[in-house]
């Protein structure tokens, strides 16, 4: 029997355990996926230009909450006079209503006592003479009139009046609504701002270095692109001064009154430099942007609407190359921010959280965050 059995290959299972040479390879590839756990954590670290990205995509992001901010701020402002106009006619009109209703009474009153709900038979056997009789029937028949005048009178306040309360009631509740939308966008602010600080605070002493090196970097390239404008802008202007052709006097350089409103405007945003940026504010100790450029321009006499993208549309657009001081530059897809330009591819602006009035390149963020520009006067 012995003969027929097969020889097991020495090595081959030693108390179920594979050959030495697979457990060696189930043991590398062990080692090898204990080393990548490891080394995920610091994979999974943004880089120092990623986190200077997404806090700049935080701070345009509060910004734009901010313009629906200030949209729902202003919208609740003019709803709440609404609301009061209408609550004021309500309680002239139930004035009025109870007045209409007391006249009633005074008739209905007044009937009882000439016996005015009896018949003609019966209010002639009341009277002592042919002549009482006639002057009680004239005295009636005028009650009657005026009577009825009273009544039309008072359906029609009645009528007028609950429509003016269906009216409050709507505004009302507009108002609530809008007061909510008021509330989530200063929650979404306040959110975009507090994640933007904690992310700048996770920086350590040399990261916040090397970020501002980078902020420097991306600040002389902004002033380079600035500088080349000025010299197209300039190159541009002497041209024109030097044609000779009628027409051209008559294409889009400004005029001297946009010349003179725009240099009350310029002084004033001037005299704002160095003050904070504040979302939501209008002055004068700080300023949101279109906060800013609202109230540059009201200093030249021309009335903005509150919020960048009303703004953009409170003017004539104009090229790039053809921007004057005073004309407005507004940047990203959103139109979530605007400056006021000053030649020479530069602005007076609110920046962001944290930062303050300031001239600055138009390119700050980049030739491709210009979003258009418009001259508001």
């Amino acid at each position: 029997m012995a003969s027929h059995r097969k020889s097991r290959p020495v090595g081959t299972r030693v108390a179920g355990i594979r050959t030495p040479a697979l457990a060696t390879a189930a043991l590398t590839s062990v080692a090898l996926l204990s080393q990548s756990a490891n080394a995920a954590p610091a994979d999974d670290k943004p880089s120092l230009e990623e986190v200077e990205k997404k806090v700049d995509d935080l701070y345009r992001q509060a910004e734009s909450a901010t313009d629906n901010y200030n949209a729902a701020k202003e919208k609740t402002a003019t709803q709440r006079k609404q609301v009061d106009t209408l609550l004021d006619d309500v309680a002239r009109r139930t004035e009025k209503l109870n007045e209409a209703r007391e006249e009633l009474g005074s008739f209905a009153a007044a009937q009882y006592r000439t016996g005015a709900g009896a018949s003609g038979t019966a209010t002639f056997l009341l009277a002592d003479t042919p002549q009482d009789y006639f002057d009680q029937t004239q005295l009636m028949g005028r009650l009657t009139n005026r009577q009825k005048g009273a009544v039309d009178d008072y359906v029609s306040e009645q009528s007028a009046t609950m429509k003016k309360r269906q009216e409050a009631s709507q505004s009302l509740q507009t108002l609530t609504e809008t007061q909510s939308d008021l509330k989530t966008s200063k929650a979404t602010v306040q959110k975009k701002l507090a994640d933007a600080r904690e992310m700048l605070s996770e920086l350590t002493a040399q990261e916040k270095a090397r970020l501002a090196a980078l902020e420097k970097q991306k600040q002389e390239a902004a002033a380079r692109k600035a500088a080349e404008l000025a010299q197209q802008q300039a190159a541009a202007e002497k041209a024109a001064q030097e044609a000779t052709a009628p027409q051209e006097s008559t294409s889009t350089p400004t005029d001297s009154s946009y010349t003179t409103k725009a240099a009350k405007a310029l002084a004033f945003a001037r005299a704002q430099i160095g003050k904070p940026y504040v979302w939501g504010a209008t002055g004068p100790d700080s300023y949101d942007c279109s906060g800013l450029t609202q109230a540059a321009w009201k200093a030249a006499g021309v009335d903005l609407p509150r919020v960048t993208y009303d703004q953009v549309n409170a003017g004539t657009t104009v090229s790039l190359a053809d921007a004057q001081p005073g004309d407005l530059v507004f940047f990203y897809d959103d139109i979530s921010h605007v400056g006021l330009y000053i030649g020479n591819g530069m602005m007076i602006h609110a920046p962001k959280p944290g930062a303050y009035v300031r001239e600055e390149s138009i390119y700050y963020d980049g030739e491709s965050a210009i979003h258009s520009v418009v001259r508001p006067a």
